[in-house]
């Protein structure tokens, strides 16, 4: 019997279907020589710090750094249900391997590994690698299934980003937080990004606007323009002078250019296209192509390549001629694909470019939620563009003298509209307006000859204004989170950047949601809290080239090409690093705001933040804590206590709040007694009853 691990109950669904397995049972599905059940999401997870000793439950500079020694790992309290009825699976009689059918990926493999490796299993291990969740997809997989043992560096690698980020995170997080007596969450990824978030906001503020000029000739139809001239004195002398003479034609040059295809989408460019396009956050596109993964419409999102692989031709032409048929834009189109150019195996490694699958063929997309459609429909226009003729127009420059200054007129005229008429044929369908710098306007030149000469031309001056840098959006952060750090990594290194294709979006939602960031419609700016934290930060924890260069390691140690060992010797290194030198906090640069805009009930137990009152909880401010405390608790209920602030601001204060009129589910009576709080420093908090001795 083979038990198979999906990640979610959706894809073991759809991979109980593909392989005709129908027993439904509670938490699993069996048949024909399978069991088939699933994670939900993270089910197993390095435990908090809590867990390392009593001295870290509460958060302290003395008590840094943390680094553990023998790592601890926690079921996620929410989901025990489900690693017992997987533990149980992995322990049965007739099970005789168990394959690894998680999202094959970085993350993928690490989910497995981590229930694999704390429910103590031992029986052989096989990996399901797949790219796309069609029927046919899944069956050619199975058939070919990889050892498991194959991919302990990849582990290696997701399980070196996992402590990393815990080190470095709770560590820094505690640090800054203790030395500046405010929440403040610190990332490998995150603060470098938050940086270029400060930095081009500071760009900007700092910004001088400079007025400059040009001077424009009307030759017959051809307008000329002269070069920037900064002093308007100088735009009029000039335009006067060139009215009292006569314009010449020096040089005359035709280029025929030709705009090859684009590429295919990875999911960073898939991102960046969404945002410009429909406005789509980084997340939701990521969580849009992930369902519709699921529903088998779309190959795997998480994928950091550009191309398909070399077998993948016949697929792909198939793909581009169904497209043409189904989606709306492509009416009364021809397109004789030529896929050729999407193909290259050698630039593909876990996973090829997002494309739609064949599924669509039999589905009406018509019928998806708008936002669904909407990606589909993108990646599908960008396969169609991929496989189209390429844009070929001849590029026109003349130059012109004239009272001894050079202008310059600029013409194009398109002689094949190529995959740029069937974009323009997309941008027309959108409800929006197309952006204008993706829309380029033939502008024809009238027939000029050199040596030509324009007697008195009419001039004029025009003003114009330097412009500042524009702030970010997710599209031009997800570019600069991709480049960062680019000089500094090895020119054949697969993966560059700040994080990887699949984390980005996570890291730009957790900048938003820690008040570092805020979204202004599709701008991304920093708060007066993100430009404060990035002032007192070191350079270590902001550098894009320092976390550029660990991510290139991670990839390299996926490839069995570094050693992991070195790795967290380094990162151990720079946690400890970090508390010696940052032992007082700079009073100078610190201008962190708010923080205490909602009353606080009392403090913390576990780190010491202020706890706020809300609609239905009493919750700690540092978003890092877990500590919440739940007014609708069965343990109040069943005792028939409203759970007040007096209530809460006792439990936090001292431990303890005296309660009378405590109801008995046993007796039926009421009696007076005291409400003890028993945190364990887990997701939930506990309590228990103290009855005082009677005299």
């Amino acid at each position: 019997m083979q038990l198979v691990i999906a990640e979610k109950p959706s894809v073991a669904a759809s991979i109980a279907a593909a392989l005709g397995v129908k027993e439904k049972k509670d938490g699993y599905i069996e048949g024909g020589g399978y069991l088939i059940s699933w994670c939900v999401g993270h089910l197993v997870e390095l435990a908090e710090a809590a867990a390392y000793g009593e001295q870290y439950k509460k958060w302290s500079y003395e008590s840094l750094p943390i680094l553990p020694e023998e790592w601890q790992y926690t079921v996620a309290a929410d989901k025990g249900k489900q690693f017992k009825t997987l533990k149980e699976l992995m322990h049965r009689a007739d099970v005789s391997e168990v394959v690894n059918a998680c999202d094959a990926g970085r993350e993928g493999e690490l989910i497995f590994r981590f229930v694999y490796g704390v429910a103590q299993c031992n029986k052989p291990m096989r990996r399901l690698w797949i790219s796309s969740m069609e029927n046919a997809a899944i069956k050619a997989g199975f058939a070919d299934l990889k050892d498991g043992r194959d991919y302990d560096a990849l582990y290696a690698s997701a399980l070196c980003r996992a402590k990393a980020d815990w080190i470095i995170g709770i560590n820094a997080t505690r640090l800054f937080s203790c030395l500046y007596h405010k929440t403040l969450n610190v990332g490998r990824v995150q603060t470098p990004t938050l940086k270029m978030l400060v930095d081009r906001g500071e760009a900007i503020s700092h910004f001088k606007k400079e007025k400059y000029y040009h001077v424009r000739l009307d030759l017959s139809g051809a307008e000329a323009a002269s070069e920037r001239i900064s002093d308007k004195p100088g735009a009029d002398t000039l335009k006067a002078a060139c009215e009292a003479e006569t314009a010449v034609c020096v040089s005359l040059t035709k280029e025929k250019k030709t705009a090859a295809p684009p590429k295919l989408f990875d999911l960073t460019s898939l991102q960046r296209e969404a945002n410009k396009i429909y406005g789509y956050t980084a997340k939701q596109t990521l969580d849009l192509a992930q369902t519709l993964y699921e529903k088998r419409l779309l190959t795997y999102p998480r994928t950091d390549s550009a191309f398909l692989t070399d077998d993948m031709g016949d697929t792909a032409a198939k793909t581009v001629t169904m497209l043409s048929g189904k989606l709306p834009f492509m009416e009364g189109a021809e397109i004789t694909p030529d896929v050729s150019r999407t193909l290259d195996s050698s630039k593909v490694s876990d996973h090829h470019a997002i494309i739609p699958t064949m599924e669509l063929a039999k589905t009406d997309p018509a019928a998806l939620p708008e936002s669904e459609r909407n990606i589909l429909t993108l990646a599908g226009a960008r396969l169609i563009f991929a496989a189209a003729e390429p844009h070929i127009f001849e590029a026109v420059t003349a130059v012109f003298s004239c009272a001894g200054t050079e202008f310059t007129a600029r013409g194009k005229t398109v002689l094949a509209g190529g995959w740029k008429e069937l974009e323009r044929r997309y941008r027309a369908t959108l409800k929006g307006k197309p952006d204008p710098e993706d829309m380029e306007e033939e502008n024809t030149l009238p027939e000029l000859s050199e040596g030509q000469s324009f007697e008195h031309p009419t001039a004029k001056v025009t003003e114009h204004f330097t412009t500042p840098p524009k702030p970010h959006n997710e599209a031009t952060l997800l570019s600069a989170m991709e480049r960062a750090g680019n000089g500094d990594t090895d020119p054949d290194a697969e993966r560059r950047g700040l994080g990887t294709p699949a984390t980005r979006a996570a890291v730009i939602e957790k900048l938003v949601k820690s008040g570092f960031a805020e979204r202004k419609g599709k701008q991304l700016i920093p708060t007066q809290n993100g430009a404060a934290l990035v002032s007192v930060l070191p350079d270590m924890l902001t550098s894009p080239q320092l976390t550029a260069q660990w991510e290139n390691n991670l990839t390299q140690i996926a490839k069995g090409a570094a050693d992991a060992g070195e790795f967290m010797q380094r990162i151990e290194a720079m946690a400890r690093e970090l508390v010696k030198e940052n032992t007082a906090a700079d009073k100078g640069k610190a201008a962190f705001t708010g923080g205490e805009e909602k009353p606080s009930v009392g403090k913390c137990p576990r780190c010491g933040s202020p706890v706020h009152e809300g609609k239905k909880n009493f919750y700690c401010s540092n978003r890092d804590c877990a500590f919440t405390m739940w007014k609708n608790d069965r343990f109040f209920e069943e005792r028939k206590v409203t759970f007040t602030p007096k209530i809460a601001a006792a439990l936090l204060k001292s431990g303890k709040a005296n309660v009378k009129g405590l109801y008995s589910p046993k007796t039926g009576k009421t009696y007076d007694g005291s409400i003890v709080l028993a945190d364990t420093g887990g997701k939930y908090v506990n309590y228990k009853i103290e009855i005082p001795k009677k005299k």
